[in-house]
């Protein structure tokens, strides 16, 4: 059943796989770059911002040596800027070190979980490791009729992948819950696996994020945006540039300030 099922997702894919600029790319700089943008955020956004970023940066020694502030900026509108400053991080080590080319490796850089470490050590360097997100949790659980999680889902996951096509497969799967086998309302008289899925009902969608308006990531968010706009400031200057109330920036600043995010010098925050 597997080997059949396998067989019509891929042939699926060849026609209807979404045409995104990092695919086919053997670059493992491209693709985590990718990976880290694609992180909570629509595609639509992050293939525009991909292109830019890699232009501008097109090895991790270009990012490595990059102001910050112009960093920033570039990140907008992706959210969450901590994962630019994490790249950057582990941009520096790649360009000092070299690339790690197994998932162990790839989980000592800064901002790499193992959803990630796996996409690039099975997309950059041919590694049939099995790239674990909410898209294959979703489908694997469909197919199986229940709902997989943890070591089960990693097992199931590793039994399922095709290791002469692991790539292809992987980026099938995220295609695939992408168009038809979504959280909500899945599209199963379109689906090309359909006769091979157990359950269709089974998977629930995680909880929605807390609200981010009056959220202390909105308040970091704003923090950020405006030292790389502004430069180094206050935390009185940037409650007034940001239009926060001082209390939710100075907690933003405290935040940003533990995870490396900001430096602080005396009263000046850069």
């Amino acid at each position: 059943m597997e080997a059949e099922r396998t067989r019509a997702l891929l042939a699926w894919y060849e026609t209807h796989g979404r045409d995104l600029p990092w695919r086919g790319s053997s670059d493992p700089w491209e693709i985590l770059v990718s990976e880290v943008m694609s992180q909570q955020t629509q595609i639509t956004r992050v293939i525009p911002a991909w292109t830019a970023f890699v232009e501008r940066y097109p090895t991790p020694g270009h990012l490595a040596d990059a102001d910050r502030a112009e960093l920033i900026r570039l990140w907008a509108g992706l959210g969450y800027q901590r994962r630019a400053i994490n790249l950057q991080r582990a941009a520096r080590i790649i360009a000092d070190s070299g690339w790690p080319n197994d998932v162990a490796g790839l989980l000592e850089l800064p901002g790499v979980g193992p959803y990630t470490a796996a996409a690039v050590a099975c997309f950059a360097f041919g590694i049939p490791v099995p790239a674990v997100d909410t898209n294959l949790k979703r489908i694997l659980s469909r197919w199986h009729g229940a709902p997989l999680d943890s070591a089960a889902l990693t097992t199931v996951a590793v039994s399922e992948l095709p290791h002469d096509a692991a790539a292809t497969w992987a980026q099938a799967l995220m295609d695939l819950g992408a168009d038809l086998c979504r959280p909500k309302q899945p599209r199963c008289e379109a689906c090309p696996v359909s006769e091979w899925c157990a359950d269709p009902t089974v998977y629930q969608p995680p909880p929605r994020q807390s609200r981010y308006e009056g959220s202390v990531r909105q308040a970091r968010a704003a923090t950020m945006h405006a030292l790389a706009h502004d430069g180094a400031s206050t935390p009185t200057a940037l409650a007034e540039r940001t239009g926060l109330d001082p209390g939710r920036v100075a907690d933003a600043i405290t935040s940003l300030v533990a995870d490396g995010s900001v430096v602080r010098r005396g009263e000046t925050l850069i």
